[in-house]
């Protein structure tokens, strides 16, 4: 009538495994659907960001549309964002380049 708690703990390591089976494919699934396609994005800005250079007109995370006129070492970017007007900003806020500037012919 009464099962031994012995008999009713006992179980094989195939039924360890097949329990732990759904968590594994949960995580499975997350890693394919939001953690590798966020860490492709991010080597992707990351690529676009370090090929910044003097003449590019970019967008800031502002919203804001300007032509890069000096690159600085520290993380810093000079833009024109209008005629005579020049602003700071760290290279990690541009979120796109509107168009490429030429590279500079060599002589």
């Amino acid at each position: 009538m009464f099962v031994s708690p012995a008999y009713a703990q006992a179980g094989d390591a195939g039924s360890a495994f097949v329990s732990f089976l759904p968590l594994i494919l949960i995580f499975l699934i997350m890693w394919f659907l939001l953690i590798r396609p966020q860490q492709k994005k991010l080597k992707e800005h990351r690529a676009m960001v370090d090929a910044l250079r003097r003449g590019d007109q970019v967008i800031t995370q502002g919203g804001m549309i300007g032509k890069i006129t000096k690159v600085k070492e520290d993380g810093e970017l000079e833009v024109e964002i209008s005629q005579g007007v020049k602003v700071r900003i760290l290279r990690h806020t541009i979120t796109g380049v509107v168009s490429k500037s030429e590279p500079a012919a060599e002589s």
